[in-house]
Order: C-alpha cells, then sequence, then structure tokens
C-alpha cells in the first residue's frame, strides 16, 4: 500500500502568503502605472502636425495644443464638459470673436481604472511643458483661431481675479498645480494672432 505524505498546514499558509504578495506586487505595479501615465504619455503622444488638422467644423469646438499633443472639445456645461474635455468657464466673458477673456479650464491630473482612461482625463498635465510663444488653437463656431502663449504663472487657489472680465482680448489656460487643487493653480495667458485681411 502506498502512503502518500501529509501535506503540512504551514505549507498551504506559505502558498497563500505567496499569492497574496504577488497579488500586491502586480496592483502596487498597476497602480504605479496609473498614477504615472500622464507623465509617460509625451512617448507615446506626438506632438500635433497642425497641417494635418481636419477643418473646423461648426458645433465642434476644441482646444489644440500641438506641443504637447491635446486636441479636446471644450462646452459650457460645467462638470460635464470638464469630464470630456474642458470647461469654457464664463462664456458671457469672452471669445474669439468678441474679444474679452476667454477662460478654458481643464483637470491637471484624474486616477482612472486605466492608463488610457488617466491620461484621457488628465488632458492638461503636460501644460507645465509650455514656454512663451508657444501656439495654441482654438476651433470655434467652425473657424480656427492661433493664440501664442504670453504670460506663465501660479495662483492660490483662492486668487480669482484670473476669470475677471477683461476689456484686453485674451486666452486663459488653468488648471490645478500637480499638488491637487487645495495647493493652487497654473495660468496661461494667450495673445491672439490677428489673421491678415
Amino acid at each position: 500500500m502506498l502512503i502518500l505524505p501529509r501535506k503540512r498546514p504551514h505549507s498551504i499558509a506559505r502558498i497563500v502568503l505567496l499569492l497574496l504578495i504577488v497579488c500586491l506586487l502586480l496592483g502596487g505595479g498597476y497602480l504605479l502605472l496609473l498614477v504615472s501615465a500622464p507623465a509617460i504619455a509625451p512617448l507615446a503622444i506626438k506632438s500635433i502636425d497642425t497641417k494635418t488638422l481636419p477643418t473646423p467644423k461648426v458645433g465642434d469646438n476644441r482646444i489644440i495644443i500641438p506641443k504637447i499633443g491635446v486636441n479636446i472639445p471644450y462646452g459650457t456645461d460645467g462638470l460635464n464638459s470638464l469630464n470630456h474635455g474642458a470647461w469654457w468657464r464664463y462664456p458671457e466673458r469672452g471669445n474669439p470673436i468678441d474679444g474679452g477673456n476667454f477662460i478654458i479650464a481643464a483637470h491637471r491630473f484624474t486616477l482612472e481604472g486605466t492608463v488610457a482612461g488617466t491620461i484621457e482625463k488628465s488632458p492638461f498635465y503636460n501644460l507645465g511643458k509650455l514656454v512663451l510663444n508657444d501656439q495654441i488653437l482654438i476651433d470655434y463656431n467652425g473657424k480656427r483661431y492661433t493664440y501664442y502663449v504670453d504670460k506663465i504663472f501660479d495662483v492660490k487657489p483662492t486668487q480669482t481675479e484670473i476669470e475677471a472680465p477683461s476689456k484686453d482680448a485674451k486666452l486663459t489656460l488653468y488648471t490645478c498645480s500637480l499638488g491637487g487643487s487645495s495647493d493652487g493653480r497654473l495660468v496661461l495667458i494667450a495673445k491672439q494672432v490677428m489673421a491678415a485681411n
């Protein structure tokens, strides 16, 4: 008669512990990948060649930042716009045709369940890589308008004057700092290039 050795209870505990360690390592690695996704996105997302952009369409208002590969819609319906691109804040204060303070805000970083989702929900993550004179394109009511970055600065969350009405025509882009909304905001002011008649 063949006698099989008994499994020792501590060997099962070792297997369970090993499985737990592997799961924690894999989960931690995936979480690290999600958190770093917007930072490594420029390796996969290339700058936009403006010559290949489609002609703007009426009803498809977009902000395009070629240097950092941003091409997203903007809208006026608050958090819905913010969660699907960018939020055009206070439309009555400005637009590319009438001038004034044309204000657009977007998320800097939002953690989602997938790498692609995190990148998509963090469109302004690399906004801090822009420098003076970098180009920003705005599609508005079927026409494309060109802006160039004129000022870059940080403000505290309480400094809402960046959204104040303005007699000067300007585009104001802002997003949270990498420390979060309670830490402050990164602000870019851009001036429109007037088309030759």
